[in-house]
């Protein structure tokens, strides 16, 4: 796993140097794990209603409209993903592992993908795939301005609002978060998920 920091980067300059690391990955068939957070923004995916109360920037992922603001981990992956729901499902299972150390009230929800702690939403997962490598990835609230996020509904789901570990009492640092993500990474993917 290659390993990428880029702290904080607008969302724009990211887009554009995942698309190196793709082409990257492409060729060299390892998988490229990518660290930062954006300035604050809202994304909207293919799946985007529109008629947002803030202005929003179009990507090619999957889902509605993601806000983005520095205290938020954001973990792009461009993974060798033959086989796109057994790649999802190792995600998962890496963020599944680290909430059931953080805060094992965070449930992921598969009707409504992402984890929540009741209705509230602390993470969020979006994926394309393009030449058998993944593209997007997972954002999770560290520590955020949260109203900024809640400006809108988490992924245009009614009921639901946005939460953060810092919001539910779990005092650490991006650093610290960051290095348990890895880790948990790391497992997940050394024991691949057998199909049956």
């Amino acid at each position: 796993m290659i390993l990428h920091r880029w702290g904080l980067i607008p969302y724009e300059d990211a887009r554009a140097k995942m698309d190196e690391v793709h082409a990257a990955a492409c060729r060299d068939g390892e998988n490229h794990l990518i660290f930062c957070s954006h300035p604050l923004c809202y994304t909207v995916g293919s799946d985007d209603p529109g008629g947002w109360p803030v202005e929003t920037i179009p990507t090619d992922r999957g889902g509605s409209i993601t806000c983005h603001s520095p205290g938020q981990l954001v973990a792009y992956f461009c993974f060798q993903a033959p086989e796109p729901a057994v790649f999802y499902r190792m995600v998962r299972r890496a963020y599944d592992a680290l909430f059931a150390d953080l805060l094992p009230q965070a449930r992921y929800d598969t009707n409504r993908p992402g984890w929540y702690v009741g209705n509230r939403k602390i993470a969020s997962l979006g994926f394309r795939y393009r030449n058998g490598v993944s593209l997007h990835g997972v954002a999770l609230n560290v520590d955020v301005d949260l109203e900024a996020h809640n400006r809108v509904a988490p992924c245009n789901l009614a009921g639901v609002t946005a939460t953060s570990l810092a919001a539910e009492g779990i005092r650490i640092t991006m650093e610290e978060v960051e290095a348990l993500v890895h880790e948990a990474l790391l497992a997940a993917f050394e024991s691949p998920i057998n199909v049956s």
